[in-house]
Formats: C-alpha cells, structure tokens, sequence
C-alpha cells in the first residue's frame, strides 16, 4: 500500500510542478506533456498506483476475488478513462505524444 502511495504522490508532484491538469475528467486541459520521472516508465502511473492499491488491499484482507477486480479496474480504465484521455492528448501534442506511446507503457 506504501508503494501505491508513494507512486501517486510522485506522479501528483510532477504535474504540480509543471502546472497541468490533474483531473483526469478533463484532459483537454492539459498544458504540458509529462514524459520525465516516474512518466518515464509509465504513462499512467496515478491508475497504476490504484491497481496496486488493489492487489494489496486483496493481499491483506487474504480475498483472492480482489484479483477479479482489479482485472475489471484495468479493463475498465482502458476502454473509459485512458484510451479516451489517449486520443485528446493525441489531438494536443501529436507527434511527440505518439512517440511517447511507443517509448513508454500504458500501464508498466
């Protein structure tokens, strides 16, 4: 759960920094693409530390059907949150972000 905690809040840093949205409802907001630090290894690392969060949770309460749901928290993330943030930033930046689809993972 720490490590969760600690990819979120690292992702959530950088885009304070930068000054860019973070309220994924809205990614038409966006101002800058995020491609250094933990976005380096993982284009979504805030839905990232949610699936672990997860897994850990179904780790520590011994429930094995946590496992299920974390397989639909993924399916669903990438068919209504992410494939459709996706495509506005791929209005926005373009070329740079297809290249940053091809260095870095949708998920790890």
């Amino acid at each position: 759960m720490a490590f969760a905690g600690i990819v979120a809040v690292i992702a959530l840093f950088q885009f304070f920094r930068l000054r860019t949205t973070i309220n994924p409802a809205t990614p038409s907001k966006t101002s800058k693409l995020v491609e250094n630090g933990i976005f380096a290894y993982s284009r979504n690392p805030m839905y990232l530390a949610l699936l672990v969060l997860l897994l850990a949770l179904g780790i520590w309460l011994g429930n094995a059907f946590n496992t299920l749901l974390a397989a639909g928290f993924v399916g669903y993330m990438n068919r209504f949150q992410i494939i459709p943030e996706e495509t506005v930033l791929l209005k926005l930046f373009g070329k740079e972000y297809k290249q940053y689809c091809v260095n870095v993972r949708r998920w790890f």
